[in-house]
């Protein structure tokens, strides 16, 4: 396998990571998160969202309200919420065609590889308190991820001597983990037929990668690519948000995420944007619940997430590969494009023990197909999730909550732009299963 060069990369001091010790045992309590869900935001934050699709705007139900819509947070009562979930995400690529060797190329090994990581706990906590009746403070921690693989080292006919894996570098993939912790603050007005909430959003997010030293003739620091250490950044941003009641029973909700201004990945500053930046981008979310009647609700919501406008993940792969070296402002990304998601969800409450939920939720994946090569990577193809659960009260103050969730496959297929006659499949299906424990005080 050969790779045109461009200049040579320039070497440079890897800087001192700075990890102190609270970020570093709240990262190991968060081992793994990594939801490749709807690209690698979750489909919802909190079993009882979850259960629904997602839904949350204008529905807030426990203490993870604040991760959707801080205004939710005066309704929920004082209140924990602690829940763990176990997440499989099951992805493989699938390379056809045989590979072209001519100079200048880069072919890709036919066949199909599975990603060995399968299987991730995530914890998920939420604490609330109210000041008096119209006004609450609460505490959400959650996160996001899904640009994690784990692809084995295997013999490869498209490597030199002594080259294996997918790229030619040994085992290869990715890992990101995204950490959100965020306080909140809301009111209600009008006898709670109007709130406002606001949650600043303190965030850390760790980072590693492998298998990538054959691009480094693409990239403006070869040094800072890859195989490096697990590499830390911090950042801030808010999310505010209201929700009014229309009619009697029919609540509007509306808010709006800030971008998450992270310090950039020091250590893979050869890879990403921007000399290692990746932002987590801005979104916005809108809905409707009614309560139909006593017993049953339903809830819409609409999430757009503008993942173009962080450069080290809207730059596509091509042209800029070849007009700017990987890292540099207009390096190459991962090409992908913003996302609408749509969410339904329905609530039963059957009496005063068993509450029963169902959803549904699509959006169109934020892979286009000439985008392939690189998110081999970071395959976020998923489109639909059908979601169910239930709430079992155990005494007045204590109640257990459970969610289920399923992907269908989905794939995403296109050229190996980097070698002719070979097309590569995007493959990826999903399960969720989450388990919460609430107590309201």
């Amino acid at each position: 396998m050969s790779l045109t060069n461009f200049n040579q990369p320039l070497s440079k001091a890897i800087r001192q990571q700075g990890l102190s010790a609270g970020i570093a045992a709240i990262m190991l309590v968060f081992p793994a998160v990594s939801e490749a869900t709807n690209g690698y935001f979750a489909h919802g934050y909190g079993a009882r969202s979850k259960a629904m699709a997602g839904v949350g705007a204008a529905l807030p139900q426990d203490a993870m309200a604040a991760a959707v819509n801080p205004a939710g947070m005066v309704f929920v009562g004082n209140r924990l919420d602690v829940e763990m979930e176990l997440f499989n995400p099951n992805r493989e690529y699938t390379v056809q065609g045989a590979p072209s060797m001519a100079p200048g190329t880069f072919p890709l090994n036919p066949g199909t590889v599975k990603s060995d990581s399968d299987l991730f706990p995530i914890p998920t906590l939420g604490w609330n308190h109210k000041l008096d009746r119209n006004q609450s403070i609460g505490l959400t921690v959650f996160g996001n991820g899904g640009m994690n693989t784990d692809y084995p080292g295997f013999t490869s006919q498209t490597c030199a001597p002594g080259g294996t894996g997918t790229f030619c570098g040994g085992s290869t993939g990715i890992d990101l983990v995204q950490l959100f912790i965020s306080p909140s603050y809301a009111r209600s007005f009008a006898n709670n037929r109007f709130s406002v909430g606001i949650a600043p959003i303190f965030a850390v997010q760790s980072f590693k990668a492998q298998g990538l030293s054959s691009f480094a003739g693409y990239s403006s620091d070869s040094q800072n690519l890859s195989n490096n250490i697990r590499n830390y950044s911090y950042g801030a941003g808010v999310r505010i948000g209201g929700i009014a009641e229309l009619l009697p029973g029919l609540h509007l909700g509306v808010s709006y995420k800030s971008r998450v201004f992270m310090s950039p990945f020091s250590h893979y500053e050869g890879l990403f944007a921007e000399q290692g930046d990746f932002d987590v981008p801005e979104s916005i979310n809108g809905g409707l619940a009614w309560d139909i009647n006593d017993s049953v609700t339903a809830a819409f919501d609409v999430e757009h997430i503008r993942y173009s406008s962080v450069n080290s993940v809207g730059n596509s792969f091509l042209p800029h590969l070849q007009t700017a070296q990987l890292g540099k402002t207009n390096g190459a990304g991962f090409g992908w494009k913003d996302m609408t998601v749509y969410k339904f969800g329905t609530q039963w409450k059957q009496n005063a023990d068993w509450t029963w939920r169902g959803g549904v939720s699509y959006g169109e994946q934020p892979i286009r197909s000439s985008e392939v090569l690189f998110n081999i990577l970071a395959p976020g193809v998923q489109e639909w999730h059908l979601t169910t659960g239930f709430t079992r009260t155990i005494t007045d103050k204590d109640d257990v909550t459970f969610a289920f969730m399923y992907s269908p496959t989905k794939k995403v297929s296109g050229p190996n732009p980097l070698s002719p006659g070979q097309t590569i499949d995007l493959e990826m299906h999903q399960l969720s299963f989450q388990l919460g424990y609430s107590r309201r005080f």
